[in-house]
């Protein structure tokens, strides 16, 4: 099938949505910068200009001022994220040198932690897998992908167990926001929710500094992250409105790419029962398997980046005040780094080098415990199964920024 002229495209269209390779490769071959007609929104897709705008930090800010909201005609509309300047970027959205501090606390917090963290995924695998299967099915994608990142965030962060349920929904529900694929109705229903969970986490954050949080650690363990914050507010290192939002961008984004991996991962299993076989006879290959993964299908299609004063990019002007995406599952198909990009190797010996978990300064922060979880997640389902197979027409989450499944029904036998 031909391609459709390069200023007919739509990004929005469900069959880019489900399937958005073809696309990419038509983008990375003809226009690896361009411009979403009717916006000042540019694709970045090839792996070269991907990995330079990473690196030009001072010409292409991290910080999310806008995105992309699809409309029922016309070109998409933009949605401003940035208050008209006034807005308070964090973490993944802000720049050095406060991005530096606030990693650095978020990081500490993960490297001890980790450490001590195996014991409770598998419990918490175990506990999925006794509640989700039922003769025989599960919906891996809901019952398992979904669940067991959320419970390890809330975990982390210091936040009790039995607020898992909302903590999702909130989460999911600020990821459709940025992935514009929403019916009008419906987006004052997900700023309602943003409300909601910075409400909640600036309640726990508060209820902490009283001694009154659900994880009352000692100096001589590892503290959560909530006791972290609190600490670092009370030396001066940060505001409450900034640890207020590091723990929602945290909730809001900490389980997305997890929950895509460990999704992505049994889906490409369930299709291809030589994997599953090599994987059982060799599972020391798991790790590996999910760097392709990683790579084959990346949890996050891209990211947002400012352009702070006029500039170009690979020969494209871009003025001040307009808008990148880089797009990693674009990058990570490219044949200048790949080859056979669209095939499925398990024995790929470059697959480490994807980008899906971002590059340069913003390198996902949770990167290896996402590893982690995954790693534990897909071995039990291949030690307590002989096969496993699709149970129904599993489905993508509609969305410009996510590659998740919303529904991943398996036959397990």
């Amino acid at each position: 099938m031909a391609a459709p002229p390069l200023d007919a495209i739509d990004i929005f269209d469900p069959v880019h949505l489900d399937d958005p390779y073809p696309l990419y490769r038509t983008l990375r071959e003809q226009a690896p910068v361009y411009r979403v007609p009717g916006t000042n929104f540019h694709l970045v897709t090839s792996w070269e200009l991907v990995a330079e705008a990473a690196g030009r930090t001072t010409d292409f800010s991290s910080n999310l001022t806008a995105v992309l909201i699809q409309q029922p005609e016309g070109p998409p509309a933009i949605f401003d994220m940035d208050g008209g300047g006034q807005a308070l970027h964090v973490l993944a959205t802000a720049d050095a040198p406060g991005h530096s501090a606030q990693r650095k606390l978020v990081s500490t917090v993960l490297a001890k932690r980790i450490r001590e963290l195996g014991p409770t995924v598998s419990a918490l695998v175990d506990q999925l897998w006794a509640e989700q299967l039922r003769d025989g099915r599960m919906d891996w994608a809901t019952g398992m992908a979904d669940r067991l990142p959320l419970a390890l965030v809330a975990e982390v962060i210091g936040l009790p167990a039995a607020d898992v349920p909302r903590l999702l929904r909130w989460a999911y529900d600020s990821t459709e926001m940025l992935g514009g694929v929403m019916t009008p109705d419906r987006l004052p229903v997900l700023v309602t929710a943003a409300a909601e969970l910075t409400a909640y986490l600036a309640e726990r954050f508060a209820a902490d500094e009283t001694g009154s949080t659900a994880a009352d650690l000692s100096d001589a363990g590892t503290p959560d992250l909530l006791r972290v914050l609190a600490r670092a507010r009370d030396a001066g290192v940060i505001s409450d409105a900034v640890a207020v939002l590091v723990l929602v961008q945290l909730v809001g984004a900490g389980g997305e790419s997890t929950a895509g991996l460990i999704a992505n991962a049994a889906r490409i299993l369930a299709t291809r029962p030589d994997l599953q076989t090599l994987l059982r006879e060799q599972p020391h290959l798991v790790p590996a398997f999910l760097e392709e993964t990683l790579r084959f299908e990346s949890p996050f299609r891209g990211h947002h980046r400012h352009v702070t004063a006029d500039t170009t990019l690979g020969g494209v002007d871009l003025p001040a005040g307009s808008h990148l995406l880089l797009m990693w599952g674009a990058a990570n198909r490219d044949p200048a780094v790949f080859a056979d990009p669209d095939v499925f190797d398990p024995h790929r010996p470059n697959a480490r080098s994807h980008s899906a978990f971002g590059r340069g300064l913003h390198f996902c922060v949770g990167s290896a415990l996402a590893k982690m979880e995954a790693v534990a997640a897909v071995t039990a389902l291949l030690d307590r199964s002989t096969e496993f197979t699709l149970a129904g027409s599993p489905r993508w989450v509609p969305s410009i920024m996510v590659r998740r499944q919303l529904s991943l029904p398996l036959q397990i036998r």
